[in-house]
């Protein structure tokens, strides 16, 4: 295997552990005035809200800014600027894959796992399954939780998981998630800020 291609790999290893520690330690800091805490949150009190394409954009060039020079310095032009490809590769399939996991249904059985490991984190146990591409982290930093069947708040239920019909999880997801009971919202849950569950 090439130094390139280790490179390349390197870099989007080292995003999954950046993925694993801003969501855990700066994801879940309700009155942090940080941008990523903000839409992270907003994110929980509303599943479908996204943050915007052009922050997301501005936090993939801040980061090639600060891992490119000294991974350059360190092992040249074309091996950091590999490591750096491999990050942001990393970094967009990340982006992608969280918002595919809201939006559509599993067809392989990755997809299957990685959202009910995640629907756990959203709606069960905050402080659990912080990895949305892997468990690696979780299971290192011993946060991982096996998921079970997660139980998924109504209003928070995603298109693809009932059936429009009868409004009930499809039979085919019933092993896999169960829906909670309608509630009331205290206005301490009402806020996009504060509500992390």
């Amino acid at each position: 295997m090439s130094t390139a291609i280790i490179a390349l790999l390197g870099g989007a290893f080292s995003w999954t552990l950046v993925e694993y520690l801003f969501h855990r330690f700066r994801g879940h800091e309700p009155g942090s005035a940080a941008a990523f805490t903000q839409h992270h949150l907003q994110h929980h009190a509303d599943p479908k809200y996204f943050a915007p394409l052009r922050y997301k954009l501005g936090a993939a060039a801040r980061a090639t800014l600060l891992i490119a020079p000294p991974t350059m310095l360190l092992w040249g032009v074309w091996h950091g600027a590999a490591f750096v490809l491999g990050f942001l590769a990393c970094y967009g399939y990340y982006e992608w894959l969280h918002a595919h996991l809201h939006r559509h249904p599993p067809s392989t059985a990755y997809g299957r796992w990685a959202r009910r490991h995640h629907f756990f984190h959203h709606f069960r146990a905050t402080k659990r399954n912080h990895g949305v591409t892997s468990p690696f982290w979780d299971l290192v930093f011993r946060t991982y939780s096996h998921p079970g069947q997660v139980r998924i708040p109504r209003r928070h239920t995603p298109v693809w998981l009932c059936d429009p019909e009868t409004g009930e999880v499809r039979p085919e997801l019933t092993a896999d998630y169960s829906l909670g009971r309608a509630r009331r919202r205290s206005v301490r849950q009402a806020s996009p800020v504060l509500a992390a569950d």
